[in-house]
């Protein structure tokens, strides 16, 4: 990604949320915290998943002033393809992110918080745009991810079955709780980047599937 976004010229810095607590994993969270510490030299944000890369030098990261804009666009994903899907590599200016409230808190575990997101975004008023032009289709990712080695956390328990298809239209990055546990710098391969270990918080009385017991 170092040399993907060189290559463009485009000024980047590339933090790894790490989830490093007892709960499930929380994508969309992580994403909240990684707004919250991007600093204020920052004018928008790449929520990247690390197991996509992009293998097309016409796809675009520059500012999104438009709307948000999905990289990872259905026609392109080598995964998903509905029509509605916003995840894997999706670019919001700060200020859209912040029209948006940010992502819901309250999907512990894999899957459905792009989904919500998406409403949050035609809530907020704003256009969604996505590459063109870009011939190279299910091809156009590298996509790493391993579920023999790798098994994501799809388990759906007690009231989560319900919620996950519900609308959060409180929370968000006005109540995200975390703390950072730890900030190294590092240099892979030549790319700088830091890792922040986050330890999220989590009420129970609000989403008890945020564990397992």
């Amino acid at each position: 990604m170092h040399r993907f976004l060189s290559a463009q010229r485009v000024r980047h810095r590339i933090l790894v949320l790490n989830q490093a607590d007892r709960f499930r994993f929380n994508r969309a969270s992580l994403i909240n915290v990684g707004f919250l510490e991007s600093g204020n030299d920052t004018d928008y944000i790449a929520m990247h998943d690390v197991d996509l890369l992009p293998l097309n030098e016409q796809l675009d990261y520059g500012f999104p002033e438009a709307g948000p804009f999905h990289v990872a666009s259905p026609e392109l994903h080598p995964l998903y393809h509905y029509k509605t899907y916003v995840g894997g590599i999706l670019l919001l200016t700060k200020q859209h992110y912040e029209m948006c409230n940010g992502m819901s808190n309250r999907f512990w575990g894999w899957g459905r918080e792009d989904d919500e997101f998406y409403r949050r975004i035609k809530g907020a008023g704003l256009q969604l745009f996505r590459p063109s032009g870009i011939t190279t289709g299910y091809k156009t990712f590298q996509h790493l991810h391993d579920p023999a080695w790798r098994k994501r956390d799809q388990k759906r328990i007690a009231a989560q079955k319900q919620e996950q298809f519900k609308v959060d239209r409180d929370g968000g990055l006005n109540n995200v709780r975390y703390r950072i546990e730890s900030r190294t710098a590092l240099s892979v391969g030549g790319a700088p980047c830091t890792v922040l270990n986050i330890l999220l918080d989590c009420d129970p009385s609000q989403t008890p599937w945020c564990t397992f017991s």
